[in-house]
């Protein structure tokens, strides 16, 4: 064999080699993402070809599948009651994929998850029965919640302060998944995703806006644990006018008439006095504030309930005068519903929180768990004194304050009302905001709510978290007391 040949041989020998060892490479360490790129037809095809598992609420399933009678995708998911649960259950999509607990859970919800197989049908990757999401949503309070929100743009949070269960999710305007299941759905996805009041978007878990007042409970917490103020009953060092340090802006108060000058925490978030709390959060410093605001869940970017959270912020970097007006929830100070449910949540739960979730349990296809959320996973955010100071104040505010319209007869409810700010010179309409918990004293049943109003429709002049926002926290919480 002369030379020329023999090289010639080698190489395509290589050649041979090279392309041997790319395909061994393929099948055994690409093999299983190729099988689950998105892109991938055989995977929507095995995804859809049997009913998908369910997405249960309260011990009856909201979600289910129906036969499409054509194409090569047997099954599409249907809904029951799309719009009141879209913004627990997202939605599954044969041509727009899945989001929310669809999205998380969808390898348990399709029979593909590696846990429902057992070892032999784990080599041979058999398709499996799908298994179940059962989550902790109450319907009661979920569509009290719903209904009262009605045509209102906005959102709301219901937690079991004690185990952290979530009990409602809600947001609005919504949408029904059913309507872009399929695969010939693109008018419906178009019409979706133009609109400009963002129906897609759930606004509990990830439309953080300025809080407004409800802030007010963070930097009250933060200067009762720090010892600014001995307690809610003692007058604070407050000036009225108060102007903003370093310049000549005055903070002005929503009443000119309250009796905000030095007054007592429990009177400032009676009235809602914007004086005290800059001020105090000025005296206290962007530290410490911060401090506070993230043991509460601020500036938290893992915040999964199972579905992920957008992190509320405390923000960092300011001067005396910045620091004063996130006092107030103002400045760059943003916030989920689900934070600020959060916060009432640990004020009624003794100063502890208790790791919110809306998932119970996955199980398999025989009822058997895959995985269980402990309930009452709880850490201490405040103390126990702190903590019952605050239910005062806030019991105070919806009995002889600013939250009257939240009132339960024959319960403790506490709460704080919000107004915030929107766009440069509070140009645009404000947000309305309330927070709050109750507690039936027969049954020693709590909840926490949250309520945020981004847009009512309402005048200027009408906007205000009793108004707006108040009304829905009461349904919410007489609901979840029944």
């Amino acid at each position: 064999m002369n030379k020329t040949i023999r090289r010639t041989s080698v190489f395509a020998l290589l050649l041979v080699l090279a392309l041997l060892g790319r395909a061994t490479w393929v099948q055994a360490y690409e093999g299983k993402a190729l099988a689950n790129d998105s892109k991938n037809r055989r995977k929507t095809i095995a995804q859809y070809a049997q009913p998908l598992g369910n997405i249960v609420v309260a011990g009856s399933p909201v979600t289910g599948s129906k036969r499409t009678g054509s194409g090569d995708l047997a099954y599409e998911r249907s809904y029951t009651d799309g719009e009141l649960y879209a913004a627990v259950t997202g939605y599954s999509s044969q041509a727009y994929g899945a989001t929310q607990l669809e999205g998380i859970y969808s390898g348990i919800l399709d029979g593909t998850d590696d846990r429902l197989k057992n070892p032999v049908d784990a080599v041979t990757r058999k398709q499996q029965e799908p298994g179940t999401v059962v989550t902790t949503i109450d319907p009661a309070v979920q569509k009290a919640g719903y209904e009262a929100l009605g045509r209102k743009k906005g959102a709301a949070v219901a937690i079991d302060p004690v185990s952290g269960r979530i009990l409602a999710m809600v947001s609005t305007p919504s949408y029904d998944p059913s309507d872009i299941a399929g695969t010939t759905d693109g008018a419906a996805w178009k019409e979706l995703t133009e609109d400009p009041d963002k129906p897609l978007v759930n606004r509990a878990l990830r439309q953080p806006l300025p809080p407004g007042s409800t802030f007010k409970l963070v930097v009250a917490a933060a200067a009762l644990e720090d010892g600014l103020y001995s307690s809610v009953d003692v007058p604070t060092t407050s000036p009225q006018p108060y102007t903003l340090p370093g310049t000549r802006t005055v903070l002005a108060n929503e009443n000119a008439s309250a009796p905000c000058e030095n007054a007592t925490i429990r009177t400032a978030l009676r009235y809602s006095c914007n004086n005290v709390f800059g001020k105090m959060a000025a005296d206290l410093g962007q530290d410490k504030v911060r401090a506070m605001a993230e043991k509460f869940g601020f500036d938290d970017d893992e915040l999964d309930v199972p579905v992920r959270a957008y992190a509320s912020v405390y923000p960092s970097g300011m001067d005396r005068a910045q620091t004063a007006l996130t006092g107030i929830g103002q400045f760059d100070v943003t916030a989920t519903p689900l934070q600020m449910a959060m916060v009432s949540a640990v004020i009624a739960n003794d100063g502890r929180l208790a790791a919110p979730h809306m998932v119970s349990e996955v199980v398999d296809s025989d009822g058997d768990a895959l995985r269980a959320f402990d309930d009452g996973d709880a850490t201490r955010i405040v103390s126990s004194a702190t903590a019952e100071q605050l239910r005062s104040a806030m019991v105070t505010v919806v009995e002889r304050g600013t939250g009257g319209n939240a009132a339960i007869p024959g319960a403790e409810v506490g709460g704080k009302t919000g107004t915030a700010q929107h766009g440069e010179n509070n140009s645009k309409t404000p947000y309305a905001w309330f927070t709050s918990y109750a507690e039936d004293p027969s049954t020693g049943k709590q909840v926490a709510v949250a309520v945020m109003i981004e847009d009512s429709g309402a005048a200027r002049s009408e906007v205000s978290g009793n108004g707006l926002a108040a009304p829905v926290a009461q349904k919410m919480m007489a609901a979840a007391l029944k």
